[in-house]
């Protein structure tokens, strides 16, 4: 018995890296855009920078995995096989259907994808459950009804604050550099650098980094302790040096969109993570700890050990970091 489920999980790994493939083909239009639209850099040149903000991305992140292993379903309540069925369907539901969406030229969010992919499933097998049960069981025990609500609630909302403040940022840089920005540049163009280039650190590396797998408790509090610190020295020293690079003759603004760029396709690397590798290791995880507890049994053997905190080994991350990089080039 054990073999079928090995075979189920060497099937969501395999199924894993076609859904790193579609997804970062699906994706990068989103961090690449801005850079190739505004020819920050050459082609090649915008590849590379995307690539190794994938990779680093993709190796540090860790935050997010909770969200396949508990986030919509409640797992004490599921046996490992019922379980192993939710993933496999899942995983196959997502390639296909980012496949299909990539052939007719229709973006599609793979976070939006796999929430609502584990929500159908999981209520599809809970109302198995409850139909064959004692009638003892309810929604609330088998769906994590509060998380998951959270968390479609953040998707909904994001698209309507990523609106207002797109907006926002839009007016004002207008504001700042569409008449006679060239006077105003030799007073505004340091200023404005050292503005955005802060906040794309504090967004990449202090509420970013706090998600990161090499971050231990007290580099954690440290950061937390001291952000204001970081954040100031930061914009005197981004305000100075983009100030230094305009008398140079260098095009800040290249400089601002390409490291934007790196920001963006890190952020993307370590939030798609879950979306692609999430899953499989959810099923790897559960896997493991039916082989050391389970006596054989997947059908009375509940996982309420994927209630605990997702330890994704290194190796998964960087082989899933060097997948998309290889996507993003070809």
């Amino acid at each position: 018995m054990e073999t079928i489920y090995l075979g189920i999980v060497v099937f969501l790994f395999l199924l894993a890296i076609f859904d790193l493939t579609v997804g970062v083909s699906n994706d990068a239009v989103n961090f690449l855009n801005s850079a190739i639209g505004a020819k920050a850099a050459s082609f090649r040149t915008i590849i590379i920078i995307a690539a190794i903000g994938i990779f680093c991305g993709a190796t540090m992140s860790n935050g997010m995995m909770e969200i396949a292993r508990h986030g919509i379903f409640r797992p004490e309540a599921f046996y490992f096989n019922e379980l192993m069925c939710i993933f496999l369907a899942v995983m196959v539901t997502d390639v296909v259907l980012l496949d299909i969406f990539n052939t007719l030229g229709m973006p599609t969010s793979t976070t939006v994808s796999m929430v609502f992919e584990l929500l159908g499933g999981t209520f599809a097998l809970a109302l198995i459950k409850i139909a064959l049960g004692d009638g003892s069981m309810e929604f609330a025990d088998l769906l994590n009804t509060e998380k998951a609500l959270s968390v479609i609630l953040g998707i909904f909302l994001s698209v309507a604050i990523a609106f207002f403040f797109g907006t926002l940022v839009q007016y004002l840089a207008r504001l700042l550099f569409t008449f006679n920005y060239k006077t105003r540049l030799k007073w505004s163009i340091g200023l404005f650098g050292g503005v955005a280039v802060t906040a794309i650190i504090y967004f990449m590396l202090i509420k970013g980094i706090k998600d990161a797998a090499f971050m231990t408790a007290a580099s954690k509090i440290w950061v937390k302790e001291n952000t204001l610190l970081i954040v100031g020295g930061c914009f005197l020293f981004f305000t100075v040096l983009m100030q230094l690079l305009y008398w140079c003759k260098v095009n800040v603004f290249k400089v601002i969109v390409l490291l934007g760029t790196f920001a963006l396709a890190m952020a993307f690397a370590g939030n798609d993570l879950v979306n692609f590798i999430g899953v499989p290791l959810a099923g790897f995880s559960g896997y493991t700890d039916f082989v050391a507890n389970g006596n054989g049994d997947a059908t009375s053997f509940l996982m309420g050990s994927l209630n605990g905190p997702a330890k994704t080994p290194f190796v998964f991350l960087f082989i899933s970091g060097i997948i998309m990089v290889l996507s993003l080039i070809t």
